[in-house]
């Protein structure tokens, strides 16, 4: 699944494109033509992400809902579009660019105050100018649950997904299996602030990186990281490798229906 740093990054992409232009909207699948009739022809006026939901604006309170879960695609092109296949669920075209959503959770028109509810029930997100770090630290201070299941918890901090939890730990010497309580407030402002610097660096890369300039390849010698995720990590996907850091071997289980990796040297309890 996207981590909140690709549907940021995919506002900014349909805003390049799209903003202030008559498009065409249209539903080849057909589970999206009603709404995308009467979005046709109007313009996009904005944009907007939290966490792993993306709002599509058009006119004053009309809003297309995307989540792309598991399965869900995003994929731009230049005009002339070609002809969509017949699982595109959403595609916008105009003049200069075209954009086909395949397989999402989620797309609905929805209203203004079905917009609200949505963002009502998510925690905040780093990325957003609107976020409360401190929102975050009340749910988390008064919890059992440990702190690397909290942090995939949409409604405790929105757009966080499996690397950038894994990651932002290790980056601190975090034990995963901690519980939220003990987690202190000078804690969690290095959590908060690195999560915001490794997102936002995320959007501007269009991947995830986390090691620091001692620890890339160049710097310790050795290959550069060969994984569909791209970017240079310290955990993430490399159960059995050894610590970049102490050696030690990363470890890997299940933790809220997702594998967890740690270095249980650099996190110690």
């Amino acid at each position: 699944m996207p981590e909140g740093h690709t549907i940021h990054r995919l506002a900014s992409d349909y805003a390049d494109r799209f903003t202030g232009t008559p498009t065409l909207v249209t539903s080849p699948q057909g589970k999206f033509s009603d709404a995308a009739g009467l979005l046709n022809g109007a313009e996009l006026t904005r944009t907007e992400a939290h966490g792993k939901h993306l709002f599509l604006g058009f006119r004053d309170a009309d809003w297309v809902h995307i989540h792309l879960g598991l399965f869900g695609k995003v994929d731009f092109g230049p005009a002339p579009a070609p002809p969509p296949a017949d699982t595109v669920r959403l595609r916008l075209a105009n003049a200069t660019s075209y954009v086909d959503l395949r397989g999402p959770t989620t797309c609905a028109l929805i209203t203004d105050g079905e917009k609200r509810a949505v963002h009502e029930r998510l925690g905040p997100d780093p990325l957003r100018q609107d976020a409360d770090p401190g929102a975050a630290y009340a749910r988390v201070r008064r919890s059992r649950t440990t702190i690397a299941a909290l942090l995939m918890d949409q409604k405790v901090i929105a757009g966080v997904g499996n690397v950038y939890r894994a990651e932002v730990l290790f980056r601190h010497g975090i034990d995963p299996y901690r519980p939220g309580r003990d987690i202190t407030p000078a804690e969690w402002d290095l959590i908060w602030t690195d999560l915001a610097d490794l997102m936002r660096e995320g959007v501007r890369l269009g991947r995830i990186d986390t090691v620091r300039p001692a620890h890339t390849p160049e710097a310790m010698g050795r290959p550069p990281r060969v994984d569909d995720h791209g970017g240079e990590v310290y955990v993430y996907r490399r159960a059995d490798r050894p610590c970049h850091i102490c050696g030690d071997e990363i470890r890997t289980a299940g933790l809220a229906a997702r594998n967890l990796f740690w270095c249980p040297t650099c996190q110690r309890p």
